[in-house]
């Protein structure tokens, strides 16, 4: 008997909108029309946002460096795919947990954006003495560039955190993703400058800078096209060392990948740049294992 091929894999037909389950947070909005306009431009789909409160919002005077973090600003999101009140889920990557719930998967991630982090500081201070920041990833590296700076904790929506610095003046500067501030058309702010660190000076975390679209298991192979391939090999390199580790936020790790060099930050050895070649990237799994041995991170 004579076989065919099996015509290739094309995204469902749909009569009602794809259900994006979103954070209500200004900036996740942002994000998440920023989705819903990838999947009308690309397969030409109609959307709806699904708002949800996540822990981590209603929680505002949590410390997420003391209670952990993890999940915190996600659990609710993958419970509605799960559940299927969602068909898809919209994330900060750096927000998501190395490990992904049984279920579910990343479809992909639109195009990265600036990745670097930015000192917005009092306007007219050159060192700033107090930065408010409860990450310990942003307070090990600020101690090696200007020692002796001391800290308390902030939290808030951008704008929130912008005003705590420039007109409440609760510390003389805090630290935020570029990305954040370009997604949300913030170039200035009354009272504060902004001074953007270079990545070898201040890693970011792993997925700064991109969106991750969550979906089930199975689901993802469906909307590939809608998604940028280079961000995704490289945020896949970042979460395999982010897994290998089993950092939380309560752990000073960074890593961020380009085609030709890893940047990784640890608290136990601080700094470290090398290059790597296209078969690096190839292999998330193995390159994480084979430079945290060699690192002596790992066994």
């Amino acid at each position: 008997m004579r076989r065919t091929r099996a015509p290739p894999r094309l995204p469902p037909r749909r009569v009602k909108p794809l259900v994006i389950a979103t954070r209500k947070s200004p900036l996740a909005l942002t994000q998440s029309e920023q989705v819903a306009a990838r999947f009308a431009e690309r397969l030409g789909l109609a959307t709806e946002l699904l708002k949800l409160v996540t822990t981590g919002d209603r929680q505002s005077e949590w410390s997420l460096e003391k209670k952990g973090g993890k999940g915190l600003f996600t659990s609710e999101l993958e419970q509605a795919l799960l559940r299927g009140d969602a068909d898809l889920a919209v994330h900060s990557t750096k927000d998501l947990p190395g490990d992904m719930p049984e279920g579910l998967e990343i479809a992909g991630y639109l195009p990265r954006e600036d990745p670097r982090d930015v000192l917005v500081v009092q306007s007219g201070l050159t060192v700033p003495a107090l930065v408010a920041t409860g990450s310990p990833r942003r307070r090990l590296q600020l101690l090696r560039l200007h020692p002796g700076v001391t800290f308390t904790e902030i939290r808030g929506n951008v704008d929130t955190r912008l005003r705590k610095i420039g007109e409440l003046k609760v510390a003389d500067a805090s630290v935020l993703a570029a990305a954040g501030l370009r997604r949300l058309g913030i170039a200035s702010w009354p009272n504060v400058d902004f001074r953007p660190f270079a990545v070898t000076a201040m890693v970011p975390a792993v997925g700064q800078a991109a969106i991750a679209v969550q979906c089930r298991v199975g689901e993802g192979a469906a909307w590939r096209a809608v998604f940028d391939e280079r961000t995704f090999r490289h945020v896949t390199l970042e979460r395999a060392f982010q897994r290998a580790l089993g950092g939380g936020c309560h752990t000073a790790v960074a890593v961020h990948a380009t085609d030709a060099t890893l940047h990784l930050f640890h608290e136990q050895i601080g700094a470290h740049h090398r290059d790597l070649t296209a078969d690096d990237v190839a292999a998330p799994d193995t390159t994480a294992a084979r430079v945290l041995r060699e690192l002596g991170l790992a066994s």
